[in-house]
């Protein structure tokens, strides 16, 4: 029972900050779009760590295209059950190295990812590379497309 109040907590604190990253406007600089970005790429880690689907597909356009570790290719839907099943098996979700490159209403943001965790009573760690492309719509930064891929 404790778990799931710090996962109530934690998910409110992820759409309280998700809130305030969308409430200032969204005719900045590179500057700000860069920052604001990389907020919502830490709004993601932190709900997927929790599982909480709700707080990213706050964050996830419909139309989403991920390309996961294994080469699969999941719709927004897909990801999100992912994530709810997989969240509660992460012990660590970190990501390094994380830079933005602004095009306009196109963001791309190429980083590193370490994670650990448990899947089937086994433990497990990887890292790898990811990149992340965000569009501006409707005054918003959404995720349209992303791709993990392992580092041996």
């Amino acid at each position: 029972m404790k778990f799931l109040g710090i996962r109530f907590f934690a998910g409110g604190l992820l759409v309280m900050a998700l809130a305030l990253v969308e409430a200032q406007p969204q005719s900045e600089d590179e500057s700000g779009a860069r920052t604001k970005i990389l907020a919502l790429e830490n709004v993601w880690n932190n709900a997927e760590k929790a599982g909480n689907a709700a707080a990213l597909g706050l964050i996830l356009d419909d139309a989403m295209v991920y390309i996961d570790e294994d080469g699969s290719l999941l719709t927004k839907a897909q990801f999100l059950e992912h994530a709810k099943q997989a969240g509660p098996e992460l012990l660590t979700l970190v990501t390094d190295a994380m830079s933005v490159y602004v095009y306009g209403e196109t963001a791309l943001v190429a980083g590193t990812y370490r994670v650990s965790g448990t899947a089937r009573g086994k433990p497990f760690r990887r890292e790898g590379r990811f990149i992340d492309t965000w569009v501006l719509k409707n005054g918003s930064w959404m995720c349209v497309a992303a791709q993990a891929t392992p580092l041996r």
